[in-house]
């Protein structure tokens, strides 16, 4: 609270009458200072009620006009003139000139001294006040943070300071906002936050507002920025609150940041032993809260921290409830993430704010998500920026080409005799086949592949021939087998369209 000059008239054993200048009784006092110059302007820094006998005033009339407007320009408060001694009237110059400038001219009967101590009073006081103010909105933001979080703090920052807040993540996009919504000023805070060192605090003042823009955190990087506006000039009492507010957030993000790893901890356990065949992703969705399809999976890495992970994760979808739904699971070929899928790929700024190369793959179900994820490691492992399979202009014409049904038929069809024989006598046909094909038929290689002696591999091929009546050396046996084992491996997931392409 700032003491005006119609204030300071009103003070405990203040004699003062208004005689010129009643536009700038709104001024504010700073300080009562004496002074007999004849041009005290040099010694004044504003705000100052000037007390005078009339000693130092010039005179003729040109010189009175120019000492009123000097005094105007410097940033006075007000012009108290002692009559009786010097002067015994205020000559009419010196009002016209202050009404013109709005500079209040008083006729004063109290003793000078009384009235700097009057006003040194007022502002010792004020101080008191102003602390008790500040105990309270500190107390009350404490309450805030307690029940409302982030949320809380904003509110009781913007109603004690008597102003708006910005809060700003750590890139200096917007957070949340009292009142909601963009206001003209936020684009002044976010580039000050977007220029300014790591850790730091500046005020921006153009006399029409005060804009404060401090760094949040406790050590290295900021984890985010606050910035207040306010009426001109900034507060002493705002800043004590803007700093509390500060602490507070910080701590507050500490908080979420822990238990949001923890979060993330729990989910990715989960999708682990999906991905490993412990779990099945009907009992994905039952353990915990996932997003409706489609999907956008994401592998990063390798060697990604999964902490730069799930914060990169938050700045980059910088949606609560979308970044809840959201995976992000250490693998040993990096950290997979698996993101609801609203059209936008995130996958490319994800990784190139962790600095890591990448790739993504479209899942329509949870089903797809281990094949999503394999083809997104695949993409990843070849160490050159972020590729997403769409990118792959022949593996996306071929997996919206086949149907997934159709093609689960058709491996059912092709692998039904050698999976009934294996129910019935064991022995591993089709992962036998397999090995043998992607071996390129070379028996010795696919055998240290499956880790059994040659010999036994050859009696499971010759099973293999037998059941399905038709021998390996017959290639369109061959191609079909391939097919068969490897179709859900090499057509990604994700297809668009909801047929067979014609």
């Amino acid at each position: 609270m700032a003491l005006t000059t119609a204030q300071a008239m009103t003070l405990p054993g203040m004699e003062m009458r208004l005689l010129a200048g009643r536009a700038g009784l709104t001024r504010v006092v700073r300080w009562a200072h004496v002074s007999e110059l004849a041009d005290p302007v040099p010694w004044l820094r504003g705000g100052e009620l000037v007390m005078t006998i009339g000693l130092g005033l010039p005179a003729d009339g040109e010189g009175r006009r120019a000492y009123v407007e000097r005094l105007s320009g410097a940033g006075c408060a007000a012009l108290a003139f002692a009559l009786g001694e010097a002067v015994t009237e205020v000559p009419g110059d010196v009002l016209a000139a202050a009404d013109a400038c709005g500079l209040p001219v008083l006729e004063i009967l109290t003793p000078f001294i009384a009235v700097s101590e009057a006003v040194a009073r007022w502002h010792a006081d004020e101080r008191v006040r102003g602390e008790r103010r500040v105990v309270a909105a500190q107390e009350a933001m404490a309450r805030a943070a307690l029940v409302s979080g982030t949320s809380g703090i904003l509110r009781a920052l913007a109603e004690h300071a008597g102003g708006e807040v910005l809060l700003l993540d750590p890139h200096g996009g917007p957070r949340a906002s009292v009142p909601a919504g963009e206001r003209p000023w936020h684009a002044r805070a976010v580039e000050a936050a977007g220029s300014a060192a790591r850790r730091s605090a500046s005020v921006m003042d153009d006399g029409i507002e005060a804009v404060q823009v401090q760094s949040l955190g406790f050590s290295g990087p900021p984890t985010g920025w606050l910035a207040v506006r306010t009426a001109p000039p900034l507060d002493w009492h705002v800043r004590m609150l803007t700093n509390h507010a500060v602490c507070l957030l910080a701590i507050e993000l500490l908080g979420v940041r822990a238990g949001r790893a923890r979060s993330h901890a729990q989910r990715a356990a989960l999708l682990s032993a999906v991905l490993d065949g412990g779990l099945s992703t009907r009992q994905l969705g039952e353990l915990c809260s996932v997003a409706a399809p489609p999907y956008e999976v994401v592998v990063a890495g390798p060697r990604v921290p999964v902490e730069a992970a799930v914060e990169a994760l938050a700045d980059v979808v910088a949606d609560a409830e979308a970044e809840e739904l959201a995976f992000v699971c250490p693998r040993p070929e990096g950290v997979l993430f698996v993101l609801p899928d609203d059209g936008r790929r995130r996958g490319e700024e994800l990784c190139a704010r962790l600095g890591a190369a990448g790739g993504g793959c479209r899942a329509l179900s949870l089903d797809e998500l281990p094949a999503a994820a394999r083809h997104a490691a695949a993409l990843a492992g070849r160490g050159h920026g972020y590729t997403h399979v769409d990118d792959l202009e022949a593996w996306a014409l071929l997996r919206d080409a086949v149907d997934p049904e159709a093609a689960r038929r058709f491996s059912g069809a092709v692998l039904r005799p050698l999976r009934e024989y294996e129910a019935r006598h064991g022995g591993h046909l089709v992962a036998s086949v397999r090995a043998y094909l992607e071996a390129g038929e070379n028996l010795e290689i696919a055998a240290r592949r499956l880790g059994v002696h040659r010999n036994t591999l050859r009696r499971r091929l010759a099973a293999a021939e037998r059941v399905s009546g038709r021998p390996l050396t017959d290639p369109g046996h061959r191609l079909q087998l391939w097919l068969a084992v490897s179709l859900g491996d090499l057509v990604p997931p994700g297809r668009v369209t909801g047929h067979p392409a014609s």
